[in-house]
């Protein structure tokens, strides 16, 4: 794989003996992927069209592609070809239903579902379909999103709304089932997942428009996505909040700090609140990840100063909306640290501040237990803040 010389990645080849390489596949989007089968009959390439995989299955002899079946909607991920390779197993993920695991016939071109996994206490009906959207940003660059529209929310019922960042830097919020993001959207609130420039999936001069602009341009597509949420005529443009983990938190914080008339709440789920620190002390095994972020955010020698403009623990007195932090406190990645402060800074305001930590869990919450807590909380908040009659 490889953008050398291009937008998106492609597949290369490269011939050992010779030296040559040559494209092989390329696409209007990034490949994610390509492999053989076990016998070298098929090749199976994933690609990611605009925040979803979408997977050909060629045959490797006359580059033909193989019909797939109509499937209910979603992206097919994990293709694992069987050694005869007369059968192939895949995992379907939907908008409103998790992965469920098929077998694909290549002789009858016939998929078949063998697992039911959406809890059986939930219906699916009860649950909303995605839509990808975009808008112009203030500089006149195009941001795409993926936005959920709950049941109930209409132009008479106008519903709060939040602006859900992604992790990273880097990532990107895609189609597919999110408990989460169906749960808010369950009790009433439309979310917006950004895709914030410097976000994965749309080439390479959008993702690396972000670097050492952190705090700036990315935060300020944020705030556009706010302006575009407040033009749909089923959102109340005077609830719209902000929330996101790991950098997602901290580009919540940011927006609370730097731009703190924009967003009625935010809720942080561990997301740095000082560059400065965060960045000296990441451990050494991370080497490679650390100069890729120097690279990205700064670095903390050289660049303290131009850190500390961008770090919300440092302008933490700006901050007048409700807060709400989640924090595990094992997290060697956003230490804990990062969380009291921006916590024990914010309550200096006099404003709500909500600080939920999780002793067992790390960078993310990885137990049911935490994860129900932790969510029925950030409900609560929003409920109470966001919902509420008193904004």
């Amino acid at each position: 794989m490889t953008n050398d010389g291009g937008e998106f990645r492609r597949v290369r080849r490269y011939e050992l003996a010779s030296g040559k390489h040559e494209d092989v596949e390329k696409a209007a989007w990034d490949i994610m992927f390509t492999s053989f089968s076990y016998n070298g009959k098929y090749r199976v390439t994933g690609i990611n069209e605009d925040g979803r995989t979408v997977i050909e299955v060629q045959e490797t002899r006359t580059g033909t592609l193989v019909p797939l079946p109509k499937l209910p909607d979603g992206e097919i991920t994990s293709v694992q070809i069987s050694r005869s390779e007369r059968q192939m197993a895949f995992y379907l993920n939907g908008d409103r239903a998790p992965s469920n695991l098929y077998l694909y016939s290549f002789a009858t071109a016939k998929a078949s579902r063998l697992t039911d996994t959406l809890n059986k206490e939930i219906d699916a009906s009860d649950l909303v379909d995605s839509t990808v959207v975009r808008f112009k940003s203030f500089d006149g660059l195009t941001v795409p999103n993926i936005l959920y529209k709950p049941h109930q929310a209409t132009a008479e019922q106008k519903a709060p709304a939040l602006v859900w960042v992604h992790g990273g830097p880097g990532g990107q919020t895609r189609k597919g089932y999110s408990s989460l993001i169906q749960y808010f959207v369950n009790h009433g609130y439309v979310v917006l997942g950004i895709n914030n420039r410097g976000s994965s999936g749309y080439g390479k001069s959008f993702y690396i428009a972000d670097d050492q602009k952190h705090g700036r341009e990315p935060l300020w597509d944020c705030v556009e996505g706010k302006k575009y949420l407040s033009g749909l005529p089923h959102v109340d443009p005077k609830r719209i909040g902000i929330i996101g983990g790991s950098y997602g938190g901290y580009m919540t914080l940011a927006a609370l700090a730097f731009k703190p008339e924009e967003f009625a709440v935010g809720v942080d789920i561990f997301g740095v609140a000082n560059w400065v620190r965060t960045l000296e002390s990441m451990p050494k095994y991370w080497e490679a990840f650390r100069l890729a972020l120097y690279k990205e955010l700064g670095d903390p020698v050289k660049d303290k100063e131009m850190l500390r403009e961008i770090s919300p623990l440092f302008h933490a007195d700006k901050i007048r909306k409700p807060l709400m932090v989640l924090q595990g406190a094992n997290d060697p990645r956003v230490i804990k640290p990062e969380s009291d402060d921006i916590v024990a800074a914010v309550k200096k305001n006099g404003v709500p501040v909500e600080y939920v930590v999780f002793p067992d869990e790390g960078h993310g919450f990885s137990k049911k237990k935490n994860q129900i807590e932790g969510y029925q909380a950030i409900l609560r908040f929003l409920d109470k803040h966001l919902k509420g009659e008193n904004i």
